[in-house]
């Protein structure tokens, strides 16, 4: 561990381990962590804001900025397809220009040495993101679950027809995005400062850009592809979800369950850190800001806390399974945006509201 990273934490281990009963101990993680057999992790908007992304709430965040109603809804792809594509493929476009951080790759390289070995155990990673990150950093399919599905997976609007990580850019030659900024159509159609009629309910809009214009299915040749990410509104993928409770519902334990920059505040998610819990599971929080932690914060004897950057605290407690991840911490850290870490601060109030959205519109 560096001795930057030692030093800072240190300052506010004691204060947290009175507060809360759990220990900051990262040589007592690591002797817990070599006897675990089961192995649960819960990702949030706190693990991607390490490499840069923009998060969506507060200020410059997405749904600051825009009305989600007129970019994240089956109803507003309806009223005008072109301006929800423009949305999305801003998305993708910033998300490719991120990279995977070293927390990452340390979650990818933990599934996949327990997973590959039958005297390690199992590992399953739960996700509330949707930028790619996970999978761009090797992580196994059969170990990543991802909650709310992915901007990169494409799907017909009409058929069942799915193309799953599709990390072209442009998706399509009319959703090329120009300069750094996002385009002005966003502004002008689906800000906050545009009224909901003019936005959303106005039949009379024009459209964004022409249907035949474009991404249609390649199957059934009629419908639009779409954005495979859940909208608001949408139900979770109940394939996901039900993989998800077999795993956990198994007739084995659970050693350890993962809160990675979230909140676990609402269900399932919450639910995830609750049923770990009475499967027997040590509860294991990494967040930048530990004040409001919903179903985690219930932390007591046994389980662990610790306060910081997740994508430098991870390969630190993962360090006995994943080893030394060399290169591909380094690199990831190099690929780390020009963001302070002190402004990541307010993801996981940001991420806790962006869940409750999606929650409360779901069935």
């Amino acid at each position: 561990m560096s001795s930057s990273y030692s030093q800072s934490f240190g300052n506010v281990a004691a204060d947290r381990q009175r507060t809360t009963g759990a220990s900051t101990s990262i040589e007592e993680f690591h002797s817990v962590l070599k006897s675990s057999r089961r192995i649960l992790a819960l990702c949030g908007a706190g693990l991607s804001a390490a490499s840069g992304l923009g998060t969506f709430r507060g200020a410059g965040g997405m749904w600051h900025n825009y009305q989600a109603t007129a970019l994240a809804t089956p109803e507003a792809f309806e009223h005008d397809p072109g301006l929800v594509w423009l949305f999305y493929a801003y998305r993708r476009s910033k998300a490719l220009q991120a990279k995977p951080n070293a927390g990452h790759f340390a979650l990818a390289k933990c599934a996949e040495v327990m997973n590959g070995n039958a005297d390690k155990g199992e590992f399953l990673c739960l996700t509330q993101n949707v930028d790619g990150l996970h999978q761009r950093a090797n992580h196994p399919d059969s170990q990543l679950k991802l909650l709310h599905s992915s901007i990169f997976d494409l799907k017909c609007h009409s058929c069942d027809y799915i193309d799953k990580n599709n990390f072209s850019d442009p998706v399509h030659p009319s959703l090329v995005i120009e300069g750094d900024g996002p385009p002005p159509q966003l502004s002008k159609k689906a800000s906050n400062t545009v009224s909901a009629q003019a936005a959303y309910l106005d039949p009379n809009t024009e459209l964004t850009i022409p249907l035949d214009q474009l991404p249609h299915c390649p199957n059934c040749k009629d419908g639009l592809l779409r954005p495979g990410v859940v909208w608001f509104g949408e139900a979770l993928p109940y394939n996901t979800i039900s993989e998800t409770y077999d795993w956990i519902d198994a007739e084995k334990k659970i050693d350890l369950c993962l809160v990675i920059g979230t909140t676990a505040t609402v269900y399932p998610a919450a639910g995830y850190v609750d049923t770990a819990r009475e499967k027997g599971a040590r509860i294991v929080v990494i967040n930048m800001d530990v004040n409001e932690l919903g179903a985690a914060g219930s932390l007591r004897k046994g389980d662990f806390l610790f306060e910081g950057d997740s994508a430098r605290i991870l390969p630190e407690i993962l360090r006995p399974v994943v080893g030394d991840l060399g290169s591909l911490g380094l690199e990831a850290e190099a690929g780390v945006k020009s963001k302070k870490v002190e402004d990541t601060k307010n993801v996981a109030g940001e991420e806790e509201d962006e869940v409750i959205k999606y929650f409360e519109a779901s069935p």
